[in-house]
């Protein structure tokens, strides 16, 4: 499974590269394409699984000033 984060920016906000570490930090690597970053699982999350990743996300990024986009996909 992969979970796939866009990220938006708000010129108020953090820049691109502290975003980048936060990010980096959870796991996710940097992709070039239609996604900005990806999350590799070593195994088949749940969808509760998926939930809660997505939560530390959020609280990851907060203050930042950035929205993003969450997609978690079957590989």
């Amino acid at each position: 499974m992969k979970t796939y984060i866009k990220v938006q920016l708000d010129s108020e906000g953090g820049s691109f590269s502290d975003i980048a570490e936060v990010l980096e930090d959870l796991g996710f690597r940097p992709v070039k394409g239609e996604y900005d970053f990806v999350y590799n699982w070593d195994k088949h999350a749940t969808v509760k699984e998926s939930i809660w990743f997505a939560d530390k996300v959020q609280l990851a990024l907060r203050g930042l000033g950035v929205w993003f986009r969450v997609e978690t996909v079957d590989t």
